[in-house]
């Protein structure tokens, strides 16, 4: 079956926008791990507190989701983006005048995560609807924009906060400017594919031939009505076990998904390595996560998207696992590269999945009450490890990862196996 939406120039055009939204968004939430380790010199707080700077914006980015998703599909993508990118514009000018713990979670925190909930969650469903036999490389596609922030803002941040070229003032305004223009663009770029006019299918000459020779009849209570196929409702995919499962299953992941991205780079540095290249290592996982959320999609459009999201989860969870037997730069290097692939493709693969279970015109819905659910792993999960961290170390650290990812696979292989028992089936 012919994709043709997806060949079109406004499709592309979308799918660049959202990647670039992204980009602004999730990308720099990405880059948390350079913050954790920049407060820490002169907030008086402890690892897990900082923390919770980076997860509630993370929290807001997927609790607020749900509600981007029905304005969406209700209104459009324009007025949420326009809305979230001048509040998040404002949240980065408001974050460069902080000096204490209470401003920066009022900023960074609560302005900042809101408003980028707005410009994140409106163009992934926009993308699905342009694109939507193409769902994995789509999402790959759009996704990979956060991918390519993770590698480029913790550099940019690095840079500036940490070889006082500017001060932290002046870096966050200088964010602020580069993402200006940046943010105009996916404004103006994500745009819904125009709709197709209804048409009636045109009548064979049998079908012709037929209705001649029936007799009209001048009783009109003779006449039967044909029943109408009943419509699904907007919302019946969320009774779905297997929707639900896989809400379930992600929600377990998220528990530690993101704490390899807060802790690789403070984890580096009680290794010996200097505080530069732990920031790097923040950036190759995201580089490698690029490829991860890209490849595994355009095979998972081929293979079932379940079975690659299962696949990639577990995977993670392994290599979470093995976070601690890496101690020199090398071994650093290699495992952050092999996780960066890993979780990418969770990441990627996820909206994917849930879209499959909604109808077309609920598919920002079903997008957004994932991202609702998620967001609540995402709040509790970092502050969980940074406690996890503080009393146990890092090898309670690399055990509460991959166990919480490796649980989080096997819920969402028992959501694939009710949908369809064969393994081998692409779903």
């Amino acid at each position: 079956m012919a994709d043709t939406a997806s060949t079109t120039a406004r499709g592309w055009l979308a799918l660049a926008g959202a990647a670039v939204a992204l980009f602004c968004t999730v990308g720099f939430l990405n880059a948390f791990g350079v913050f954790q380790e920049y407060y820490s010199t002169f907030l008086d707080r402890s690892p897990s507190d900082i923390s919770w700077i980076g997860s509630l914006s993370i929290f807001l980015l997927y609790s607020i989701s749900p509600f981007g998703g029905l304005l969406v599909d209700r209104v459009g993508p324009t007025l949420p983006l326009c809305a979230g990118s001048a509040g998040l514009v404002l949240a980065l000018f408001m974050t460069s005048l902080c000096t204490q713990y209470w401003q920066l979670m009022l900023a960074q925190s609560l302005l900042l995560g809101a408003s980028a909930s707005l410009v994140f969650c409106p163009p992934l469903g926009v993308v699905l609807r342009h694109m939507p036999h193409r769902r994995g490389l789509a999402m790959g596609l759009t996704i990979g924009g956060s991918s390519i922030g993770g590698i480029v803002w913790p550099i940019m941040l690095q840079r500036l906060l940490n070889t006082n070229v500017l001060g932290f003032g002046w870096t966050m305004r200088a964010v602020a400017f580069t993402m200006m223009p940046l943010l105009a663009f996916a404004c103006l770029a994500v745009r819904e594919p125009p709709r197709k006019p209804a048409s009636a299918p045109p009548a064979t000459s049998a079908a012709v031939e037929a209705d001649d020779r029936v007799p009209v009849s001048d009783n009109s209570d003779a006449a039967e009505p044909v029943p109408e196929k009943e419509v699904p409702s907007r919302t019946a995919f969320l009774k779905q076990l297997t929707y639900i499962l896989l809400c379930a299953g992600l929600a377990l992941a998220y528990l530690g998904l993101f704490t390899p991205l807060f802790y690789v780079s403070k984890y580096a540095i009680a290794q010996g390595q200097s505080t530069s290249t732990a920031f790097y290592l923040l950036s190759a996982v995201n580089a490698s996560s690029f490829l991860g959320r890209v490849l595994p999609g355009y095979i998972a459009d081929k293979f079932g998207h379940y079975n690659l999201l299962v696949l990639s989860t577990l995977l993670s969870g392994v290599v979470g696992f093995t976070w601690t037997q890496a101690s020199s730069l090398p071994g650093l290097i290699v495992w952050a590269l092999a996780y960066g692939f890993t979780s990418g493709a969770v990441m990627s693969l996820q909206n994917a999945c849930a879209s499959k279970m909604a109808p077309p015109q609920a598919q920002g819905l079903a997008v957004g009450v994932l991202m609702g659910v998620l967001s609540i792993s995402a709040l509790i999960g970092t502050p969980i490890s940074g406690q996890i961290l503080t009393r146990s170390g890092y090898v309670a650290l690399s055990a509460w990862t991959g166990a919480t990812l490796v649980a989080g696979g096997g819920v969402i292989g028992v959501a694939r196996l009710l949908k369809h028992p064969k393994l081998m089936t692409a779903f």
